[in-house]
């Protein structure tokens, strides 16, 4: 059996969970719709330029929010890679 607190504690990482499983789903949405816009014009899957500064940037507001930036860069790097591949399969048609 778990103490009251603990379930408190439990239950917001519950919520926060949540939040970010629909903002992914958010975000994933929007990525979807540039990996068509890129397809219809002929631009390319990947954009190394963007990449790198949303790269930076996440790496500062980590700083900022007292993160690890090692750690936020290696999740938007996961993600980046997955929006990739999601724009590479919408330019195979």
């Amino acid at each position: 059996m778990t103490d009251d607190t603990l379930k408190r504690y439990r239950e917001s990482i519950d919520n926060i969970d949540a939040a970010l499983v629909f903002l992914l789903a958010e975000r994933f949405k929007v990525t979807q719709a540039v990996g068509r816009y890129k397809a219809d014009v002929g631009l390319p899957p990947a954009d190394p330029g963007r990449e790198g500064q949303q790269i930076a940037r996440l790496r500062g507001l980590a700083e900022a929010a007292h993160l690890d930036p090692d750690f936020s860069e290696k999740f938007l790097r996961f993600i980046i890679d997955e929006v990739i591949h999601h724009h590479e399969r919408v330019r195979e048609g």
